[in-house]
């Protein structure tokens, strides 16, 4: 496999959602071979010309593996890798479910541990590779109505300085974007207007996701990069 920075893979998951389409469209324009991944198969259909996808689910370990393994395999070995999934439920600590607790840990923890697991062995194969996580700021600070959602976000920002302990020295950079309030379609519906007057463009937060990702940022592993806007 050559230099060449049209042979640059780079996979972004989640790219049905505004972030992930807004990150995929940026590593595109940044020269990269951008394979979006998304379970919705329509918004797939959606991305613009130039962007390959594939259907999976990161959340779940064995789909994970076979989903990378398969994009090695048919496009080349994956260089980066961002992972935009994400969900969250409000609620308080004292009414928060096992069902809650479990989804959210599933999807904000589970699917970057599993990413990360089947991208490893062929980052480590290279000597190089990039890992970006989306993080946000109730995972360092304590925010109230959103207890089972700052959890696994705080686990996922750990697991970012773990991996980033144990895959650096394999060439591997492992880091996290931290925003607080994305301005999103599913935000603007759910949030009210006073929180939405600080919500920052998925753009904005894309582009901090592909500067990690870059080699402008080689010095930087283990960052949880705070994006919170004014």
């Amino acid at each position: 496999m050559s230099s060449d920075m049209s042979e640059r893979v780079a996979i972004v998951v989640g790219v049905g959602g505004e972030l992930g389409r807004a990150t995929a469209q940026i590593l595109a324009g940044a020269g990269y071979t951008v394979v979006g991944v998304d379970r919705n198969e329509q918004a797939l259909k959606e991305l613009p010309d130039g962007i390959r996808h594939q259907v999976g689910d990161g959340t779940d370990p064995a789909a994970a593996r076979s989903l990378i393994d398969r994009i090695a395999t048919e496009v080349g070995p994956p260089e980066v890798l961002v992972n935009t999934i994400g969900t969250f439920r409000l609620g308080e600590a004292v009414t928060a479910t096992p069902e809650d607790l479990t989804m959210l840990m599933d999807v904000n923890l589970g699917a970057a541990l599993w990413l990360t697991q089947a991208v490893e062995p062929y980052m480590r194969q290279r000597g190089k590779g990039s890992i970006v996580h989306v993080s946000a700021r109730p995972a360092t600070d304590p925010t109230a109505g959103l207890a089972a959602y700052s959890l696994s976000k705080a686990a996922l920002s750990h697991l970012v300085r773990i991996l980033d302990l144990e895959l650096r020295p394999h060439g591997i950079r492992v880091n996290a974007v931290a925003p607080q309030l994305i301005d999103t379609a599913a935000n603007r519906a759910t949030f009210p207007a006073g929180l939405l007057a600080h919500a920052v463009q998925p753009e904005a937060i894309a582009n901090v996701i592909a500067f990690l990702a870059g080699d402008l940022a080689a010095p930087v592993s283990g960052a949880i990069v705070p994006a919170y806007g004014a």
